[in-house]
């Protein structure tokens, strides 16, 4: 006899199917633990017997269901599942079904049922929106193919093919001679327009088969084969119209407003939406029209689960469709094939996350490059041979961004932001960048000014700035009217010899800053680098303590911000960080942040006309100019986000990456200790 079974008292899923346990981050769309029970029976508590779609394993956890007398809930992925298809990623969004499967017409769904509702004006309002938002941020199912442009200008017809044996075709009440009848009819229906027939990506890979082989001399005429793998929204949004049998992109061309015509019966089916070739089951006239912003609510509110990216928290389709049109826009900016010449091997990872979306090719030297080939290097170049690498292709200069990390890129910490110019380098004075030019020619609006503001108050509030390292504190001293603030820097930093016309070096530094201020109390930070004894080039304590009056080490620089009225830098960070808190910065060489009269400068900027509010600056340099990378998710992220991360980075520390990082700290304490002294 089987023992009673309450909901009061159940605490877990039932799983028989080892496969579940790859499907990664599952845990996270449910409300209940998942137990796998693959012979044994289930336990007393258990809710329901979990299993994947209505795949042949499935059969299995349904049985066990109907045996033990517990419901069974069938799951699959959901319509925007993540950047890249297969196991690699965990899906971002999950079916939860507990009457059938979405994609199986021969029998009830929850998704089915919640179509057939009638929904209130807030819903379809929101279902509006959503399908403005999906079109907006330009995502589809799978989102790490490019956009291409379809090869005509024309008008055209849109046929999508399927994988042979998927699913959702014979569920979808469809077989393989559908999608011949579906291109016969496209042909006959539209005797003016071109064929364009998509291929599945599956396909291309080689991965799967096919339902078109070769086609008739009659139709070669009008059908051009889409083999390559492009994102579907720069298709369907040119198309006249979408032929499909089963797939999503007919949902998604619903959502484009696009006409579409079905040859099977997929969820979206039957509802009046869509031209059926197939009578629509009995359950699916419900003695209305159904509105395309009530099947969207359905479909991604009601019936899909959602779960943040970033925080693994069960979320709001909103928030999934915004981040993945991040990821969307971040993988297109830049040529799919990059050369990337001279990178040492701990940043070539790191490299290949923030270049997603683009073929890396690692080399030593400069090589001769394919057309539409960019090469990238790190910093300016600097030599007659950087120069012809420049002019031969597309040049792409990287440097670590404003909001680095916690810890010294010398200790091999990977940065949450790096900058990628196309034509310059932040540093450079010598030369226009694209943060010079986004600052000179940008009107940014009021709600990018908001972000920035709100963004400045929140480093200023966490106290981040780019490393964040150092752990003392410091006293003001208590008879001083007046504090200068000198940090320091490494001698033969880049910056300095680009960006430094006049003074070079931290004792000049000092020694202009005690004539100009000589009656104040000044304080000089090393840079840390130099302090951790990475870089070379700062002036000894003996030179710089003739010109100040006081020499701090282990003090992290926003505690000193607090303390001072004044900074004056070379070309150093610093003094933008300081410009975040109001404070008063004098620039004696040319930094990015000076010559927008928001500090005073020493040098001409005969480049930078504009006068800009701090607002603009932040907005230019910490939101439009940086690219920035999750250590969570390894994907493309935001300045927000990144901050939360500075400000939690421990606890959102890969392990991974942390153990990876103390083996090549241990081999580089070997190495050093191998040299010896120098």
């Amino acid at each position: 006899m089987t023992p009673s079974r309450g909901a009061a008292t159940a605490r877990c899923y039932v799983a028989r199917s080892p496969g579940l346990l790859l499907v990664r981050g599952l845990q996270r769309f449910l409300d209940l633990p998942i137990r796998f029970r693959p012979f044994a029976p289930p336990p007393l508590d258990a809710a329901a017997v979990i299993g994947w779609g209505l795949k042949g394993v499935s059969l299995k956890a349904r049985d066990a269901a109907h045996r033990y007398h517990l419901p069974y809930l069938a799951l699959e992925d959901g319509f925007l599942r993540s950047v890249v298809p297969g196991s690699v990623e965990g899906p971002l969004s999950l079916a939860v079904d507990d009457l059938g499967v979405y994609y199986d017409a021969h029998a009830p769904s929850r998704l089915e049922a919640q179509i057939a509702r009638e929904h209130t004006s807030a819903e379809c309002e929101r279902g509006a929106a959503l399908a403005a938002l999906w079109r907006h941020e330009r995502v589809s199912k799978y989102n790490h193919a490019r956009e291409r442009p379809p090869p005509t200008d024309r008008p055209f017809v849109l046929v999508v093919d399927q994988t042979a044996g998927d699913a959702s075709i014979h569920y979808g009440m469809a077989g393989a001679p559908s999608f011949l009848r579906m291109l016969e009819a496209a042909l006959d229906e539209h005797p003016g327009l071109p064929i364009m027939l998509k291929v599945h990506p599956d396909v291309i890979e080689g991965r799967k088969r096919a339902h078109f082989g070769n086609l008739t001399p009659g139709q070669a005429k009008r059908v051009t084969l889409l083999a390559e793998n492009a994102h579907p929204p720069g298709l369907i949004e040119r198309a006249a119209a979408v032929y499909v049998v089963t797939s999503q992109m007919g949902f998604e061309a619903l959502l484009w407003d696009r006409p579409v015509r079905c040859f099977g019966m997929p969820f979206y089916a039957g509802w009046g939406l869509t031209q059926d070739d197939l009578a629509s089951p009995a359950r699916r006239k419900v003695g209305r029209r159904v509105t395309p912003d009530e099947l969207v609510h359905a479909a991604l509110v009601e019936y899909t689960r959602w779960v943040d990216p970033e925080t693994g928290e069960r979320c709001e389709p909103e928030r999934v469709i915004a981040w993945m049109g991040l990821q969307r826009r971040q993988r297109e900016r830049f040529p799919q094939r990059i050369q990337a010449v001279g990178w040492s091997n701990w940043k070539q990872p790191i490299a290949r996350r923030f270049f997603a979306g683009s073929e890396l090719r690692f080399v030593t030297e400069p090589q001769a490059s394919p057309a539409g080939e960019a090469r990238a290097v790190w910093g300016r170049p600097a030599t007659a041979a950087d120069a012809e690498v420049a002019s031969a292709a597309p040049l792409l200069r990287v440097e670590d961004g404003f909001l680095r990390s916690v810890g010294l890129g010398a200790n091999w910490v990977t940065p949450l932001s790096w900058v990628i110019d196309h034509r310059g380098m932040y540093y450079d004075a010598t030369a226009p960048s694209d943060l010079e030019h986004l600052l000179q020619h940008t009107d940014f609006d009021a709600a990018t000014l908001a972000r920035a503001r709100a963004l400045r108050k929140a480093i200023v509030r966490a106290g981040i700035t780019k490393y964040n390292v150092g752990s003392g504190g410091w006293q003001r001293p208590g008879g001083a009217a007046r504090v200068v603030l000198v940090p320091g820097q490494v001698e033969n930093d880049a910056s300095i010899a680009w960006g430094a016309p006049g003074l070079r070096t931290n004792a000049a530094l000092l020694a202009a800053v005690r004539t100009a201020c000589p009656d104040a109390h000044i304080l000089y930070k090393p840079h840390p680098d130099v302090l951790a004894r990475k870089r070379s080039g700062d002036a000894s304590i003996d030179a710089a303590a003739l010109n100040c009056d006081e020499i701090v080490t282990d003090v992290p620089i926003h505690r000193l911000f607090q303390q001072v009225e004044e900074v004056h830098v070379l070309t150093s960070l610093a003094g933008f960080e300081a410009l975040l808190r109001g404070k008063s910065v004098t620039c004696h060489g040319s930094p990015f942040f000076a010559g927008w009269g928001l500090t005073r400068d020493t040098q001409n900027h005969p480049r930078r006309t504009r006068r800009l509010e701090l607002d603009a600056l932040v907005a230019g340099a910490l939101i439009a100019y940086p690219t920035y990378v999750s250590r969570t998710t390894g994907q493309f992220t935001t300045p927000e986000r990144a901050l939360h991360e500075l400000a939690h980075w421990e606890q959102c520390a890969p392990p991974v990456e942390a153990a990876a990082i103390r083996t090549l700290r241990a081999l580089k304490r070997t190495r050093d200790a191998w040299r010896g002294p120098r």
